[in-house]
């Protein structure tokens, strides 16, 4: 049976929220599915040199080519991927803009279902800060829009400041902990955010699995 349904997580940590949440979605599609993880892989970014042109496959010689490959013979897209700086990471990104070889003259994406995850620190509607997540989701839709896919729904979860893990007690003058969450705060009065503490976020990735499942199977 081939795969039907491939999910993507640029998370680099082991067993991160941002994969765990892929996870759940992907089992709830009721297809077959393959999880990758992109710092598991040699990507590299697109060098926009158009050599794709002719043959619909990258000229540079690592694990984008194989991944375009597993993509295009898939028929649902999920793309997990976090907010450093408050926009798309790296690997997301050049993860996207590897498959634009993909686009030439066949439109080789167009009708796949899509789906987008985004895990960040920073809650939605905070005021005064930016707004990572809907930045996050808004570069995988557009790029699924702009390729004709079926953009079903995204999902944000609740992830962790970088500085909670850091180990500098005195907390420096940059921390994001204190942008988020107040001059006064300490790691351990914020805590670690867990998904698993979340069911009403576990039921919105099931939700958005079963989705993306029913498009595919439209």
């Amino acid at each position: 049976m081939p795969i039907k349904i491939i999910g993507v997580s640029g998370s680099p940590l082991p067993d991160s929220n941002t994969d765990r949440a892929l996870q759940i979605a992907l089992a709830a599609t009721g297809h077959q599915t393959e999880f990758i993880k992109l710092s598991d892989l040699s990507l590299a970014p697109c060098n926009a040199c158009l050599g794709c042109i002719a043959t619909n496959s990258c000229v540079l010689q690592d694990d984008g080519i194989k991944l375009a490959e597993k993509v295009f013979k898939a028929n649902g897209l999920i793309i997990a991927g976090w907010t450093p700086y408050s926009t798309i990471d790296s690997r997301t990104k050049t993860f996207m803009e590897r498959l634009y070889p993909l686009r030439h003259r066949h439109g080789l994406m167009a009708g796949k279902a899509g789906a987008a995850i985004i895990t960040s620190a920073i809650p939605p509607g905070r005021e005064g800060l930016p707004a990572a997540a809907e930045l996050g989701v808004g570069a995988i839709e557009n790029y699924m829009l702009e390729e004709g896919m079926k953009f079903v729904g995204s999902v944000k979860v609740a992830g962790n400041v970088p500085c909670v893990r850091c180990g500098d007690t005195g907390q420096c003058s940059v921390s994001g902990l204190k942008m988020i969450f107040g001059h006064a705060a300490t790691p351990s009065e914020v805590g670690i955010n867990s998904l698993e503490e979340s069911p009403a976020t576990i039921a919105a990735l099931e939700r958005l699995g079963s989705e993306v499942g029913a498009a595919v199977y439209g």
